[in-house]
């Protein structure tokens, strides 16, 4: 019998997870929505079918552990380089301005300053969950704008390990709150530099060992092995248990295997962060919902506004364009699932009120309910201003625009915004050229430089200053209109370096023919073989273009899932099961 009660709690979970998805789906609603609305049903101020327990508060703590796993896979040292200026720039900015912000309404209400900070800086974060669903769903996960909100999240998941510390600490007697940060940073920053030198040079070759095995339950069992011996070598040292599995999952993407071990790992992260999200469900108060809502409905609207304006400050203080800004702060305007953490502990629950702190969570919750409704009022505003602006532009805005620009490019499909991505990179500044209305306003909007016109009218390049740039990018190439233009273009830009994308050698032949320096495309994604020619003209080495090709492959691969292409990091295994 004690082994039925054992498992009462973890079949009821599972239970309310598939409920909650079934439910959601025709909904199109966000998972999560439904996870906090089954815990809410099943709770105890529900139907009471669960408490409660030890049980429950691990498998919740462990689908944190495992979200922040999953996010160190895809955190490397060359990620942060890549993404310096979001990371280190907005993501800090954003922070402070909406912690500020927030504290000083929290201080309105007489609470110590230092938990008028925890509650500000909890409030500030933003929900990685939800906010890469959203991304993902409108194919936005490689535009500046999916780049930057990533990068910013990125930031405030390391961010909110630290205020995991410091909530922990909150109301400890024993220990001074700014010692035990200071202690618990070097203690970070140790476990930080021990796991950059496992994943150099210790991760590979033993993962190398283990695949050689040809086992993959062993390969599965050495990721869990990682993840859960991470967590707990930085709980022995005081630390958040989260923080070490984030480690672990940066240690492990500084090797060939890690999407082998995110793809083994996905299914246990989100089965334990269904259970997080229910217990978090569990944990609100059904009258007080009902009793307050119109004070929930306040601190959403507050905290909503409060972010989007903030968060849009400080984008536009780093230069970000407009456009780019603005979906970033709408974007970025919900709350975290690290608040529920936070305003869940029981000494932070106890110091606020049991009242306020339900208010919160649940004010927290909906803002995350409401994000696909609010990033859409984003984007649509965002395009909306864009095209005001594009009304009452010049050929002197166009200009102004071009003014030091090293490269045009000529489309903006998916070749066009690989080239792009590859220029903004390395900061090399370009403007974009497109015809297609429609891609156009989507390219503008996702954040990319683009002016509206037709790239063979030479009429538009004298407007654009062509002599300004060293680099013309054709992505959409056409023969015959070219060699009608070409003569005068040499004539009038006899240095410009003219480069085109084709898709077999028959038309590379044609265009070298002219001497023009045609890019067969073959790779994945499409667009890094001219991208990675572009860069090559710009004095980019070969070391550094071929790492951020492999970035961007890896970035491809986790969008859309493909495991075949990872055949080479196991000589010998098979990846796949029979039926695959």
């Amino acid at each position: 019998m004690e082994e039925i009660h054992a498992l009462q709690p973890v079949l009821i979970l599972l239970s309310a997870g598939i409920l909650a998805v079934i439910v959601m789906r025709p909904l199109k609603a966000s998972p999560i929505v439904g996870y906090l609305l089954v815990g809410m049903l099943i709770g105890p101020e529900g139907l009471g079918l669960i408490q409660e327990s030890n049980t429950t508060h691990l498998l919740a703590e462990l689908g944190v552990v495992f979200l922040l796993f999953d996010i160190g896979l895809h955190f490397s040292l060359e990620h942060i380089w890549d993404a310096r200026r979001e990371i280190l720039g907005l993501g800090p900015m954003q922070v402070i301005f909406c912690t500020v912000a927030l504290a000083g309404i929290v201080l309105l209400l007489n609470v110590d300053p230092i938990l008028a900070f925890i509650v500000g800086a909890g409030l500030a974060l933003s929900s990685t969950a939800v906010v890469a669903q959203v991304l993902a769903g409108r194919q936005q996960n490689c535009c500046p704008v999916g780049s930057g909100a990533m990068a910013v999240l990125i930031f405030q998941d390391i961010s909110a390990i630290f205020l995991l510390i410091l909530a922990d600490s909150f109301g400890n007697e024993g220990a001074s709150l700014f010692s035990t940060m200071g202690s618990a940073a070097l203690k970070a920053l140790g476990a930080f530099l021990v796991t950059v030198v496992i994943g150099r040079y210790l991760a590979t070759p033993i993962f190398r060992e283990i695949a050689n095995l040809k086992n993959e339950e062993t390969l599965t069992a050495t990721a869990l092995l990682i993840v859960l011996a991470t967590a707990a070598a930085t709980g022995l040292m005081e630390l958040s248990l989260t923080l070490g599995a984030f480690l672990g999952g940066m240690m492990i993407a500084e090797t060939p295997y890690r999407h082998f071990i995110q793809t083994e790992v996905k299914p246990f992260r989100g089965l334990l962060l269904s259970f997080f999200f229910i217990t978090i469900g569990m944990s609100l108060h059904t009258q007080t919902i009902l009793g307050d809502w119109w004070q929930i409905l306040l601190v959403v609207g507050v905290l909503l506004i409060i972010k989007t304006v903030f968060i849009y400050l400080a984008a536009l203080a780093l230069h970000t364009p407009n456009q780019t800004a603005i979906q970033l702060g709408f974007l970025l305007s919900q709350g975290s699932e690290f608040a529920f953490v936070v305003f869940s502990l029981p000494h932070i629950t106890q110091s606020l009120g049991a009242e306020i702190s339900s208010v919160l969570i649940s004010s927290v919750a909906l803002s995350m309910a409401l994000t696909p409704l609010v990033a859409q009022w984003g984007y649509q505003f965002a395009e909306k201003l864009q095209a005001t602006a594009r009304k009452h532009s010049s050929s002197q805005d166009a200009k102004v625009q071009v003014e030091n620009t090293n490269v045009i490019i000529m489309g903006m499909g998916d070749i066009g915004r690989k080239v792009a991505d590859g220029l903004e990179a390395y900061g090399i500044p370009y403007t974009a050229i497109e015809a297609n209305h429609d891609r156009f306003t989507q390219a503008n909007t996702d954040g990319y430089q683009v002016v509206f016109g037709d790239g063979t009218d030479l009429r538009l390049m004298e407007t654009l200053e062509i002599a300004q740039a060293n680099t013309l990018v054709n992505t959409e190439p056409r023969l015959e209109i070219i060699k009608q233009i070409l003569p005068i273009s040499q004539k009038r830009y006899p240095n410009l370096q003219r480069i085109v994308s084709v898709d077999d050698e028959e038309q590379r032949t044609q265009f070298e023919s002219l001497k023009i320096k045609a890019v067969i495309d073959r790779s994945f994604p499409k667009g890094l073989d001219i991208a990675a020619a572009v860069l090559r003209n710009h004095y980019i080495d070969e070391k550094t273009i071929s790492d951020w090709t492999k970035r961007q492959q890896s970035r491809a691969l986790d969008e859309r899932g493909e495991l075949s292409e990872l055949s080479s990091a196991f000589p010998g295994l098979n990846i796949f099961n029979q039926e695959g």
